[in-house]
This record gives C-alpha cells, sequence and structure tokens, in this order.
C-alpha cells in the first residue's frame, strides 16, 4: 500500500523525534494516521548535553531577511511561508495547553527584530544591509528594513538606552521568535494517538520496512534523524553553541543581531526572564561543552549591546550538531514507501514548515495550518540605508 490522499488511515514510522520529527508527527496524527516515533533520547525532555534534539538548543529565532546575510533567497521565501504556520500552529498549541492545564506562557511572538552595530563596525553592517534589503520573492508588503533613529530605537527597546557608544539600529518588520523549548514539548505532548519508543535506535530502515528491536513493516517509513541518518545521506554536523541567562528587569522584547565584522551574535529573550545569547555557526563536529574562549565571545558582545545584561546569571551553556548538507540546503526524498527529510542547517525552526508542507504535498496530503501575518506597527523610520 501507498499512502495517498485517499489512505483513511497509514501506519506510519518515524525516525527521528526532532523538530521535523515532532512536526510530522503532529500533522499526521492529526489527520488520522497511525503514526508511531522512534527515537534514541531517554524521554521527550530536553538534556542540555550536546547530545539530543538540535531543535532544544536552537534561540528560535524566525528571521528571513536577516538570514539573507549568508543564505539564499530561496531560504527567505521559505522563511515567511513558515511564520504563518507557526503563528497557527503555536495557537493551536497553546489552545491545548489551556485545555489540559498545562503552561499557558507564548511561544510565539511577532514584534519584528532588530539588526544593530557599533559606529566602528557600521561599513560592516551596511554591507549586511545592501544584502537584505533587496525585495524577495514572498516577502509580505511592509517587511523591509528600516533605520531607527536614538529616539525611535529608545521607544522600541529602552534596554539598549546605556549601550556604550553610538548604536545604529535597523528594524526587520514581520519577523518572529518562538520559544523552541515549549513548542517542541507541545507537539509532543498534543500529537494525537501518536506512540512515542524512547531509547531506541533505528539501525537500518528502507522502503516500508525497518529494523529496531526487530524488523517492523509500515505503509510509509519517514526518515527525520538529522546528522543520524549517515552515511544514507552525506550530511554533516555543524556545532551551535548557546548560553542562556536569567537578566530579572532586562525587558528585551525582540530578538536581536550583532552586525560584527566577526561575530554574528544573536540576543533573543523569553519567558520568565530569561535571554539566549549565541553565534550562527562553527564549523565542527565537536560536541563537548562550551569553551571559555567562546563563552567569553558571546557574552562580551551581548554585553557591549546590553549592559545591564553585567548583573544576568548564567543558567547553562548548551550546544548541538545541527545537520547539514554540502549544499546548504534542505532536501525532501520521496520514493514508495519512503519519505528522508533533512539538511535544516541552521535555519532549522525557520524552514522546517515549509520542508514539512513539501513532503506532505509529495504525499497529497493536507499543509500545516496557516494563519495570515501582518508585519507589526512601527515608529517613523529611515530608510535602511540612511
Amino acid at each position: 500500500m501507498t499512502p495517498s490522499s485517499t489512505s483513511a488511515c497509514a501506519r506510519i514510522g518515524i525516525a527521528g523525534a526532532g523538530l521535523l520529527g515532532r512536526l510530522l508527527a503532529w500533522q499526521l496524527g492529526r489527520l488520522g494516521h497511525q503514526v508511531t516515533v522512534v527515537d534514541p533520547a531517554p524521554g521527550p525532555a530536553p538534556l542540555f548535553d550536546g547530545q539530543g534534539a538540535a531543535g532544544f538548543t536552537a534561540a528560535g529565532m524566525l528571521s528571513p531577511l536577516a538570514e539573507l546575510d549568508a543564505a539564499e533567497p530561496d531560504v527567505a521565501g521559505r522563511g515567511w511561508h513558515s511564520i504563518a504556520r507557526w503563528s497557527a500552529i503555536s495557537a493551536l498549541l497553546a489552545d491545548g495547553a489551556t485545555a489540559t492545564g498545562q503552561d499557558e506562557a507564548p511561544a510565539f511572538t511577532q514584534r519584528g527584530s532588530l539588526m544593530v552595530a557599533h559606529g566602528s563596525d557600521l561599513g560592516a553592517a551596511r554591507r549586511v544591509l545592501a544584502r537584505v534589503a533587496q525585495p524577495m520573492p514572498g516577502q509580505p508588503a511592509g517587511c523591509s528594513p528600516q533605520a531607527l533613529d536614538r529616539p525611535a530605537l529608545n521607544a522600541l527597546e529602552p534596554s539598549l538606552h546605556g549601550s556604550a557608544g553610538a548604536l545604529h539600529a535597523w528594524l526587520l518588520p514581520g519577523e518572529a521568535q518562538i520559544d523552541t523549548v515549549r513548542t517542541l514539548a507541545r507537539l509532543q505532548a498534543q500529537a494525537p494517538g501518536v506512540q512515542w519508543r524512547w531509547g531506541e535506535t533505528v539501525e537500518d530502515l528502507s522502503p516500508g520496512r525497518w529494523q529496531t528491536r526487530g524488523a517492523e513493516a509500515f505503509d510509509l517509513v519517514i526518515d527525520a534523524r538529522g546528522v543520524g541518518a549517515r552515511p544514507t545521506w552525506p550530511v554533516r554536523g555543524v556545532r551551535g553553541e548557546v548560553i542562556w541567562l536569567h537578566a530579572p528587569g532586562l525587558g528585551l522584547q525582540r530578538p536581536l543581531r550583532l552586525l560584527h565584522p566577526r561575530h554574528r551574535v544573536y540576543i533573543v529573550p523569553r519567558a520568565d526572564d530569561t535571554v539566549l545569547i549565541g553565534a550562527s555557526e562553527i564549523e565542527s563536529e565537536d560536541r563537548s561543552p562550551v569553551s571559555l574562549r567562546s563563552a567569553v565571545e558571546l557574552m562580551a558582545a551581548a554585553h557591549s549591546v546590553l549592559p545591564a545584561l553585567a548583573e544576568a546569571r548564567i543558567l547553562r551553556m548548551d550546544r548541538n550538531l545541527r545537520p547539514a548538507l554540502p549544499d546548504h540546503r534542505p532536501r525532501v526524498h520521496h520514493e514508495p514507501g519512503l519519505l528522508r527529510l533533512n539538511g535544516l542547517y541552521r535555519h532549522g525552526w525557520l524552514l522546517a514548515p515549509s520542508v514539512v508542507d513539501e513532503a506532505l504535498a509529495l504525499m497529497g496530503w493536507p499543509p500545516l495550518p496557516c494563519a495570515a501575518t501582518m508585519p507589526t506597527s512601527t515608529p517613523a523610520s529611515s530608510p535602511a540605508s540612511a
């Protein structure tokens, strides 16, 4: 049997309970399919030990414009598609959490994001802006970068007021952020009828079959194992590092990126006075703890933008490997009885709904829920090149 839009209930096995695996399991369960998910992790919760799902480590910036600094235009197009999906998915998951008495904190916000640069780095910042300011396919109206003067920046983010030196800033309207830990937990907890098997490894898979503790047959096997899909796919791990800080009273409302000739540091606010800082990518498959050098560079860069972080307390230093294919693009492969998804690279949360929708379309199944999203209102600002 080959699953299709006419299949009332297909037996589906998903290898991997990371971001792609949980998103697929949630949607396929909602569509009434019989879904089994297998993952080597001991359980659904994050361990922050560098070994689990990379989606837990990500800061959750949904930044189609900002990613144009180091990505192709199609990444931005997929990103705008995904933001609309995440808006609708997060609303459904929030309703489910409320109905079951779970944590009701919002997991998705869309207030735009900021790019900032110190005065000495303005030349490097303008080169980045030249790449991100060009309209791209799928980009909503009103979502071009907007330069902010000092009063406009202070009105949006008062916590940046004390930054040392002249701080230049640009608002990227329409961009969003998602709480990765809450969202992964809700996707797993609210996937209807899905069987989750933890502590198991898929040793081998082929169309309609896989080998775990024994051989099992399915109508469709989905490989969403990320780096674990080697050697079938030429996937490599790209190290990402994130430092979690507790910063009561900081009041940061939007994710921001520091534009610097050497660093691409991001700072992302979460609920409960938590702030995440990290770097975009490190070409290494090292899973060891964060080094002193990395920690000092990340925190010094963040402190240069937000002096109030001086009194923040370090909660944890996390790291993980994100799956990248040689061309740094996601890929979906389908043949009868087998579906493979991989290569989210550093854009995992930005691209995942788009990649899942591509896979669902290949199977003739409905896409993920969608909601229309609009750029947030902004103060008067100057052209991006100002």
